[in-house]
């Protein structure tokens, strides 16, 4: 491979970037040592200001030095500092300070060598282009920086910019990072080492992606289409006129950083309210659409002075399937409910564990170590425990992390730090299970539905705990509104696939050769504020009125189908 065959490379071939650094070693060596150097001359600093009680006079020196250091390597270590930036739980103050510069203040290049990218990628004049341009970038990025602009219609717009010859920095990386993963392999339990090199490929995967503005452009209209109907997202438009596979022009967003709290107050901004918002989109993202924002730091989200909150920089992003979907929702509710078979069965259909593997001494494993980041009640989790208290499972168990779900849980992870920063006493499950429950309390296909069913029933039992602490979360949302979801579980009660359900609820009121009257009233007690009897008898009489022309339709094709069969028979005798 020649290096004017690795400049025109559009996607990730680890195969093609190992074939050129092979022949070329010495381009790999020399950026080996220096990373080496770099970070080892950090480490030695840190422990000489421990040896000589310097620790506290020279921690802002430090954070400063790990700054720029990162800057120095470029934008792959660059990404390691944004995710860091984001977890004020994880890093201490005086570094998160300066990790958060690497969101959109680093250093910029020639701003000459820039308008000659935008003049020879759109074939114009940048006088020709905009009608007036920033003299200098307002942002710098890892992979380009930002002008503001007016286009001679008049509206303002962002326009990106990448960084020169960024492609033999970045596969330079990904192979010394997939040569360092091949290295350490043996020295970590086989499930570890093995998925190292799975996920600097999935990173290599994504970063080509996002080195492509035209798959962000397409990326941006995707997500916007998914919530038109919100009024609290905001995505801005793309001028397609305007932008190339190294320049992408947009809309200009007027927004706050979610880390500039000060100025979040001035505007009179309700925090709760914005958290509320990020995390609904995200599980949105995840549990609806399937196509979620896998980089959402908070150089990447922005909060109006309407409230709305904006996503910019569409660059990462990935697609779920269906099936995934459903799964990861079950998957929720099982954890909530401390139902540790169904979540390891959960496990293994998400590729974590493979199908021939014996789960039944990880069950107790899991019940251990996840009861224990769950603590007393759910308001107790959070990411970072459950990712820190399952990460010695992985040395003693055969997990896997799928590639894809090592950009989920950066996502997740990512929202619960944006949402810290703004909060430090969030709890993500007091957002996110309400919208599972509701997702599955409304379930509208049938995967969802047979996954409530799963929840509510189990052995044949119903489970009337779950189904009333399901419903009482649902329901701490006060948006949520519990009539269409009535409505809808009466119409699945009478249709025919609802048929299942219905023997299992006749089973349960009168289990152990009793009605359960008293667990009927409970249910009564927490749902009668909404469900006024008047009210309760309109959505039945609704669904049965929507469900009885199926249910004349199949009676009639029934009855036509055995007046056929009898009059064939007649014949035939």
């Amino acid at each position: 491979m020649s290096q004017q065959q690795l400049a025109q490379l559009r996607r990730y071939n680890p195969q093609a970037i190992a074939s050129y650094y092979n022949k070329r070693p010495w381009l790999v060596i020399w950026r080996a040592i220096t990373v080496v150097w770099l970070f080892a001359g950090f480490l030695i600093g840190l422990l000489i200001d421990r040896a000589v009680g310097h620790v506290e006079a020279n921690k802002g020196d430090r954070a400063t030095q790990l700054r720029e250091i990162l800057t120095y390597l470029g934008p792959t270590y660059i990404k390691v500092g944004q995710a860091l930036s984001t977890r004020p739980d994880l890093i201490k103050q005086d570094f998160l300070e300066e990790l958060i510069k690497l969101q959109d203040q680093l250093p910029p290049f020639d701003n000459e060598l820039a308008m000659q990218i935008i003049e020879s990628q759109l074939k114009k004049s940048v006088e020709e282009l905009y009608k007036e341009i920033s003299p200098r970038p307002v942002a710098a990025a890892s992979l380009g920086q930002v002008y503001k602009a007016r286009l001679y219609s008049g509206e303002e717009v962002a326009v990106k910019v990448q960084r020169p010859n960024l492609l033999p920095v970045i596969t330079r990386d990904l192979y010394l990072l997939r040569w360092a993963a091949s290295w350490i392999k043996p020295l970590l339990p086989l499930n570890l080492g093995d998925n190292l090199t799975i996920v600097v490929d999935e990173f290599g995967v994504k970063l080509f992606e996002e080195i492509d503005y035209q798959n962000e452009g397409r990326n941006a209209e995707k997500f916007a289409a998914n919530f038109q109907d919100d009024p609290t997202v905001k995505v801005p438009s793309i001028y397609w006129r305007y932008s190339s596979q190294t320049v992408l022009t947009l809309e200009w967003i007027d927004g706050i950083k979610l880390t500039d709290l000060e100025a979040i107050r001035k505007a009179g901004l309700d925090r709760d309210k914005l958290i509320k918002a990020g995390v609904t989109s995200g599980m949105r993202q995840l549990l609806e659409f399937g196509f979620f924002h896998a980089d959402p730091h908070p150089g990447n989200l922005f909060a109006m002075a309407d409230g709305r909150m904006a996503f910019i920089d569409f660059g990462m992003m990935d697609q779920l399937t269906q099936y995934t979907k459903e799964t990861i929702a079950g998957s929720v509710v099982h954890l909530i409910n401390k139902d540790y078979l169904s979540l390891t069965d959960d496990f293994v259909k998400l590729g974590f564990l493979t199908p021939d593997i014996d789960i039944s001494p990880i069950i107790p494993a899991l019940e251990k170590v996840l009861g224990n980041a769950m603590g007393e009640s759910v308001g107790n989790f959070n990411f970072k425990t459950v990712t820190d208290e399952f990460s010695g499972l992985m040395f003693e168990y055969p997990f896997r992390i799928p590639a894809q779900f090592s950009l989920i849980i950066r996502s997740l992870v990512t929202q619960e730090g944006v949402a810290l920063s703004l909060n430090p006493e969030f709890k993500i499950v007091e957002i996110g299970y309400p919208y599972v429950a509701q997702r599955l309390l409304n379930s509208e296909t049938p995967e969802m539905r047979r996954r409530l069913v799963e929840v509510i029933i189990k052995d044949g039992k119903l489970q009337w705990e779950r189904l009333e602490n399901m419903i009482g979360i649902a329901r701490s949302d006060r948006n949520f509104d519990l009539l269409p979801t009535a409505q809808l579980g009466f119409q699945f009660l009478m249709s025919a696939e609802g048929q299942s359900l219905r023997n299992q609820l006749v089973m349960a009121l009168t289990e152990d050769n009793r009605l359960h009257l008293s667990e009927i009233q409970q249910l009564w007690g927490l749902v009668k504020g909404e469900l006024e009897p008047a009210k309760l008898f309109n959505v039945a009489f609704s669904a049965f009125a929507e469900s009885l022309p199926k249910a004349i339709s199949n009676i009639s094709t029934a009855g036509v189908n055995s007046i056929f069969g009898s009059l064939t028979n007649s014949s035939r005798k």
